[in-house]
């Protein structure tokens, strides 16, 4: 069993990282600003940006997910939140794990998939913030993190989110199934990332997940 805090979990992954932790046994605490429902897991109400509630959400816990969204009031405030957490877990055994987005992985001349002419521009905003906290956690010292991308296709607004207990793993660069296409649901994403969890494989590294 181990300790796991996840910020960000009532969001679309947070949320499904939690249920899949909690479903194996784990300790897990999840900090939302709203009011978090999810069984056999211990509730911190409250913003991460809040040292309060943050020092208790982090109390004991040997890994922290962060899968928090750089959007509405978090925008411009996620890469100072997770420097915060950093902060507190640096020189400890304790690792963190965060949730990127597609748009930190790299296409194959090189270039970053967010810079790139296809990228919508309602997300580059997003993309960079979210980049940012992987080249700050490249560029830092003494803490054990694991930065993960998951598909293009990944969200609630994708209609399949079968939990087919399966997923593939990658690095920097996407991959595609045979039908070109980019996807993982939730559940399986979650999959990959309590498995991930639990083995401590891909330390100081960028994995991805899709099918």
């Amino acid at each position: 069993m181990t300790k796991i805090t996840v910020l960000g979990a009532t969001g679309f992954a947070g949320s499904s990282i939690a249920k899949e932790a909690a479903s194996r046994g784990h300790e897990v605490t999840v900090v939302s600003r709203s009011a978090a429902d999810l069984a056999g897991t211990r509730a911190v109400q409250g913003s991460v940006l809040d040292s309060a509630v943050l020092a208790d959400a982090l109390d004991g816990a040997e890994v922290v997910v962060g899968s928090l969204s750089p959007r509405g009031d978090m925008a411009g405030q996620v890469r100072g939140a997770y420097a915060k957490v950093a902060e507190q877990l640096a020189g400890t055994d304790a690792r963190l794990i965060i949730v990127g987005g597609f748009g930190s992985m790299l296409a194959e001349d090189g270039s970053r998939i967010a810079d790139g002419p296809g990228f919508p521009d309602a997300f580059k905003a997003e993309a960079q913030e979210l980049f940012s906290v992987l080249e700050a956690l490249r560029a830092g010292e003494g803490v054990r993190w694991t930065y993960v991308s998951p598909a293009a296709d990944f969200g609630s607004y994708i209609p399949d989110q079968t939990r087919r207990g399966e997923y593939r793993k990658g690095g920097d660069v996407p991959f595609f199934d045979a039908d070109g296409k980019s996807a993982i649901s939730g559940a399986d994403f979650a999959i990959g990332v309590v498995d991930e969890i639990e083995a401590a494989a891909h330390v100081g590294e960028h994995i991805s997940f899709a099918y």
